[in-house]
């Protein structure tokens, strides 16, 4: 696979509803928006609003849909992300946001009866054709995951670890340093780096984990809710760091929380869910899609206007 240009684009500033408000101010419309079941929707599906198109796609999804065994998790999903910009998937409980993240880098490959149809272009290339490596698409697209990982190994071998795996022969002391520097962690733990990455905060852990995903110089990086448990002090520092990493890196993250969707991403995918009353399958479905500003502040359904004010989750 071919490395991606740099190319960045100006990012949009936050809009000045749900997002202006700092972690520890999120309100209780946001619980309520992550817990519960839309209501009934016909099975009849409409296309996904997507008002203003994007212009550099890191990727490139057409009518992709995901399958476990005959249950399809998530279905005919079209849209493009952005290159270095912060895309958000939001949307209530089970509508297919983390099963369509994994598919970015294949991670549901590793899902027994997984199966996902459609066409998934990863700067010009299928990322599911036959002759594509998984081993190298998840080099090239990094993932951090809802609950801080670090392996049971020193910080120092955390970082270290994968460019060694992947045959790094320079100079693997400085890599982890300025991994460690790119995080704002190396500060904290330069003098400590032979300790257990466990015995760190939490807060601390995940961004080691992000360390980790960038120390193999990927492309792009996958957050699958990395902040969901943390304090809101350890968020703000994650949420800062996603600014600073957007530079470098296509970020995609998926939250349940709509003030952090607000003030991180660039752009906005919604996800809810269709129900088939006939054999009783819920399927997700990518409703509207557009700059963050105007999926918060004016949005085109009201499927989405019900959603990011809190009237349904």
């Amino acid at each position: 696979m071919t490395p991606s240009p740099t190319q960045t684009e100006e990012r949009t500033a936050p809009p000045a509803g749900p997002g202006a408000a700092g972690p520890a101010a999120d309100s209780a419309a946001d619980s309520a928006a992550a817990e519960g079941t839309p209501p009934e929707e016909s099975t009849a599906t409409q296309p996904a609003e997507e008002q203003e198109p994007v212009q550099d796609a890191v990727f490139d999804l057409q009518d992709v849909s995901v399958r476990y065994g005959s249950f399809i998790a998530v279905g005919d999903i079209t849209m493009k992300v952005p290159r270095h910009q912060v895309t958000a998937f939001i949307g209530p409980s089970g509508c297919g946001k983390s099963t369509l993240l994994r598919c970015l880098n294949r991670m549901n490959d590793l899902v027994p009866g997984a199966s996902v149809t459609g066409e998934l272009i990863y700067n010009g290339e299928n990322v599911y054709a036959p002759d594509v490596d998984p081993a190298e698409v998840r080099r090239r697209i990094g993932m951090v995951f809802q609950k801080p990982n670090p392996f049971p190994k020193s910080i120092y071998e955390n970082v270290a670890f994968g460019p060694r795996l992947n045959g790094f022969s320079g100079d693997l002391d400085g890599l982890v340093q300025q991994s460690l520097e790119r995080v704002g962690l190396w500060s904290e733990v330069k003098d400590k780096l032979k300790e257990s990455g466990h015995a760190l905060s939490g807060g601390q852990q995940q961004r080691l984990c992000i360390a980790r995903a960038i120390a193999v110089e990927p492309d792009v990086l996958l957050m699958d809710e990395p902040c969901s448990a943390l304090d809101p002090i350890a968020t703000l520092k994650i949420e800062d760091l996603i600014h600073q990493l957007k530079s470098t890196y296509s970020i995609v993250i998926v939250t349940h929380n709509m003030q952090q969707a607000a003030r991180v991403s660039d752009r906005t995918a919604f996800f809810s869910v269709n129900i088939d009353d006939h054999q009783g399958m819920r399927t997700g479905r990518l409703v509207e899609y557009d700059r963050t500003t105007k999926i918060f502040n004016n949005p085109a359904q009201q499927r989405t206007e019900d959603y990011v004010t809190g009237r349904f989750g």
